[in-house]
């Protein structure tokens, strides 16, 4: 048996392994559309920790992470710090967002910020803005996969085939089990990446470079750059700005906002919180499997810099068996973002576009109906992103967060500002991703600044100045938003 099919067989046992436990979670659940997206608000603190971990590290961390240590050096800090600010505000938005929900049943973020403005309009835009960001989201989850099983394998799973094997699994678990296959399935692949980072981020160092004191000390030998913030890997400017952008926008992502409703109470949510820097320092260790590259492997040698994990893994030498583990562990952070970001961009079609635009008196069955046939529709189209578009993780990442930044008023007003109009939110939101669209997609961003920086001024600006020139909302109405979200439900 060659070594490629050896690894091959590896990663099959532990995708079956998966799929059981993702179609297991929803077994003699209820069909309804409340359990499919928020599990019916009863997942306690040990399946929400792994859950939030899970969401949130994929193969941007596991991958793309690594890829910008090798290729930008110092610039990849970016990663590290606004993982340690990002959920800071959840600590507002989310106990906020809980307590609404338990008072008026909302399973998605637009539901409650459509509420607030009285406005179904914005509710469907929102909607759209979320999913196009999403889709960039799953194809940047796609790639990793496909790129990890295609060099594990040394070229015998093309990339084409290698993205859809990992769609195909995801689409499964997501469409039988919703939420909940999602959150048990992020439970057993948090706990495989966790130990797999920490593994190869020691070991390579010690490997290749004799300790992680010696690989630094090498790294700064050879390129002295390279340990350095600012030109040309990344300016202060960019640098900054894309920290910025990543804090404001890490909790507006609809599917993390929506973790919000799917925990059994306020304490849980905040314990989450409170825990989550235990996942998130995991990083530390990725960013070492890239900087142990430098002076490994030439970089023309990669398809892209993306690739350096896989590519470091087959350099080690060890047998098909273990290799196939590594890869496992690997698809492991690509695939426990990629089933809650797949949910949460169905979801969130469902009940902010088609109930709202198409179908207001949609039933519950034929409403999991609808979002199961949109998991299939979106997934196809970011996995035709993921084999012909050209973009790095990180980019693709960075691109997303751009638009999604944008809700960050829409929030803000909703809880703190009752002054705040429809007519504001729907003109500013617009003005923001426009704008935000200009300076990624058709010119280069001014002063370096991340074009989602400049999207959120123009969104603010507009928002504001469009709610003081339009009639106020009824009092008794928004101050419901403002007041209520301050009281604890349980």
């Amino acid at each position: 048996m060659s070594a490629s099919v050896t690894v091959l067989l590896v990663v099959a046992f532990y995708l079956v392994i998966v799929l059981f436990t993702g179609i297991r979670a929803g077994v003699k659940r209820d069909k309804g559309i409340q359990e499919y997206v928020a599990a019916s608000g009863n997942l306690n603190l040990f399946v929400m920790y792994f859950l939030m971990g899970g969401a949130i590290f994929s193969a941007f961390a596991f991958l793309g992470g690594p890829g910008w240590a090798f290729s930008r050096g110092a610039a990849s800090f970016y990663i590290m710090a606004y993982c340690a600010f990002g959920l800071i505000p959840w600590l507002v938005w989310g106990t906020k967002a809980y307590r609404m929900a338990r008072r008026y049943n909302y399973v998605t973020q637009a539901e409650l910020v459509s509420d607030r403005f009285e406005s179904k309009g914005l509710s469907a835009l929102m909607a759209v803005v979320s999913i196009l960001a999403f889709i960039q989201y799953i194809a940047l989850q796609l790639k990793g996969m496909a790129y990890v099983l295609n060099v594990t394998t040394d070229g015998l799973i093309p990339f084409w085939l290698g993205a859809l094997i990992a769609y195909a699994i995801v689409a499964i678990y997501v469409l039988t089990s919703g939420v909940r296959g999602v959150a048990w399935t992020n439970v057993l692949q948090g706990l495989f990446m966790l130990i797999m980072a920490w593994i190869l981020g020691l070991w390579l160092p010690f490997k290749f470079h004799g300790g992680i004191g010696p690989m630094f000390q090498k790294i700064a030998e050879m390129k002295p750059t390279h340990l350095l913030i600012g030109a040309p890997q990344m300016s202060w400017t960019a640098f900054s700005t894309a920290v910025l952008v990543s804090v404001l926008g890490f909790t507006m992502w609809p599917h993390l906002f929506m973790k919000a409703y799917t925990t059994e109470s306020e304490k849980t949510l905040k314990r989450t919180i409170t825990l989550y820097p235990t996942f998130a320092i995991f990083i530390v260790p990725v960013l070492f499997i890239g900087f142990s590259g430098i002076g490994v492997v030439d970089p023309s040698s990669l398809g892209a810099a993306d690739q350096i994990l896989p590519t470091m893994v087959t350099k080690l030498g060890l047998s098909p068996f273990w290799l196939g583990v590594i890869a496992a562990g690997t698809l492991a952070a690509a695939m426990s973002s990629s089933d809650t970001i797949t949910h949460g961009a169905a979801s969130v079609y469902t009940m902010d576009f088609h109930k709202k635009v198409i179908n207001s008196d949609i039933g519950d069955k034929e409403a999991v109906k609808v979002t199961r046939i949109a998991v299939v529709v979106f997934t196809a189209i970011a996995y035709y992103i993921a084999v012909f578009g050209g973009q790095s993780l990180v980019a693709l990442l960075l691109g997303a967060y751009g638009s999604i930044v944008q809700f960050f008023p829409l929030v803000f007003a909703t809880f703190f500002w009752p002054r705040a109009t429809k007519q504001g939110a729907i003109w500013g939101l617009l003005a923001g991703v426009i704008v935000n669209t200009y300076f990624s997609v058709f010119t280069s961003s001014p002063l370096g600044v991340h074009a989602g920086i400049w999207g959120l001024i123009v969104n603010t600006i507009v928002m504001v100045v469009v709610s003081l020139a339009t009639e106020p909302h009824d009092e008794e109405h928004v101050n419901k938003f403002v007041e209520q979200s301050r009281v604890p439900v349980d």
